[in-house]
């Protein structure tokens, strides 16, 4: 259990630090994406740990990337500017 939660964490700096290098415009402040992505990992690894007993470290790593990604995209912000469209076109 201990070795799952720490490579969840790992793998939850990993993917931040890589969303942090390649979206840096479109993304708040750096500490904030490091510790949502290890906060998602960690999490991620709980539930899928807790929903398949002893289903395996893979399983678990699994589940901690994908809730480590979706949790890092809620912070995402659009890429150009916005376009307001007037009511009457």
């Amino acid at each position: 259990m201990l070795l799952e939660a720490l490579s969840s964490a790992i793998l939850g700096l990993a993917l931040s630090w890589i969303y942090a290098a390649r979206l840096p415009h479109r993304l708040p402040a750096r500490h904030l994406v490091l510790s949502t992505g290890v906060a998602g990992a960690l999490f991620g690894a709980f539930l899928t740990h807790s929903a398949l007993e002893a289903g395996g470290v893979l399983l678990v790593l699994l589940g901690a990337a994908i809730v480590s990604v979706a949790s890092l995209s809620l912070l995402l912000r659009p890429a150009g500017r916005l376009r307001r469209r007037s009511a009457t076109a």
